[in-house]
């Protein structure tokens, strides 16, 4: 049987100091499946071995992690300000009973869900940046994956039923108390939830099962489904179509209703015979529009660049991901919270009576 000799030399040779850090720490053993051979029914390694990974090495921002430690300080700031700001919003609303309207239940569970996308990222974004924490165990990154997925579904559910609660309030307002009760608001965000675990559960089950025998680095600061998927060494092309799929499926649909209602309502305000009432309601669905368009640019762009981007450099599409995911849960208290004058007005006396 043939060896394989290593020279002295090569053993003590020490690390090229321009090799990444990602290549050179943090690897663990994996697993190896063998496969019975059909000659001698022995077993061994072929080209046939499962494998399967303990953990994965993530590289961060391709091209830039020389610049890693500066590109941390924008995306803990923005951080901060979305974990303290949708935190105030939720105890406000919970503490004041005169806030408990559609508007603001549902202003709730965006802000939920912001909390819950960006602490399943950003945290661990930061280790990486400034830690160098390039390693992430298996069962930890489809984890992850899970929650961005997922709650990333639920944001744009809940963007869609704001819209159509401020579609009641402007184009309807003789029916919003009747039909936007807190038992179909229950219903409408329990169907919400249900859509974003539903369609996302079955990412991880997917991805749990397949041999990856490439690499185990993965191209990005977080664990996104299809840079996962790329690294395992079967077709999975049927399971790329099915993320795809569901991506744009539901993305689309909300997308769709959430443009036809807020024409709805611009119809209606052009109408308006007051035009204070004109100008306010612009700007209040003109904040809103802002926010919504932020958040499915970032995520159209992040899905068209997975089967037409290739010729978008990587650190782009890295780097516009990463602000998909962190942008709108940073301004969506901004926005919905601090340009609402119930809640404004409700920090405010709150902070009158801490100086007091």
């Amino acid at each position: 049987m043939p060896t394989t000799v290593v020279a002295e030399s090569d053993k003590n040779r020490s690390p090229d100091p321009k090799t990444p850090i990602c290549l050179l720490y943090g690897y663990q053993e994996h697993k190896r499946i063998p496969q019975k051979t059909e000659d001698s029914g022995t077993t061994g390694p072929d080209n046939t071995s499962q494998i399967f990974p303990n953990s994965f090495l993530m590289m961060g921002i391709p091209g830039l992690e020389h610049l890693h430690v500066w590109i941390g300080i924008p995306f803990c700031s923005m951080y901060v300000v979305a974990v303290v700001g949708n935190v105030t919003i939720l105890a406000v609303v919970r503490a004041e009973r005169s806030l408990h309207e559609p508007m603001f239940l549902f202003l709730c569970m965006l802000s939920i869900t912001d909390l819950v996308l960006s602490t399943s990222t950003l945290p661990r974004m930061l280790c990486l940046f400034w830690l160098g924490a390039h390693g992430i165990a298996f069962d930890v990154c489809l984890a992850q994956m899970f929650f961005i997925h997922s709650f990333t579904a639920m944001e744009s559910g809940f963007f869609l039923a704001m819209a159509i609660d401020c579609y009641m309030t402007i184009c309807d307002t003789l029916h919003h108390a009747l039909i936007l009760t807190h038992g179909h608001i229950a219903k409408m965000g329990a169907a919400v939830i249900l859509q974003g675990v539903g369609f996302f559960s079955p990412h991880p089950i997917l991805l749990k099962h397949l041999p990856y025998c490439r690499t185990r680095i993965i191209a990005h600061t977080y664990c996104e489904f299809i840079a996962v998927v790329k690294l395992a060494c079967v077709d999975t092309g049927a399971t790329k179509h099915y993320s795809l799929s569901v991506d744009s499926v539901i993305g689309s649909c909300d997308g769709f209703f959430i443009a036809f209602s807020y024409v709805l309502i611009l119809r209606t305000v052009f109408h308006l015979l007051s035009q204070k009432a004109s100008h306010k309601a612009l700007d209040t669905c003109g904040s809103h529009v802002c926010v919504i368009v932020v958040f499915y640019s970032t995520a159209v762009f992040t899905f068209l660049t997975h089967p037409f981007g290739h010729n978008v450099a990587p650190h782009i599409h890295v780097f516009i991901a990463n602000m998909g995911l962190t942008v709108p849960p940073f301004l969506n208290p901004i926005v919905y919270g601090g340009r609402t004058r119930k809640i404004r007005d409700q920090v405010l006396s709150f902070l009158r009576m801490k100086v007091a």
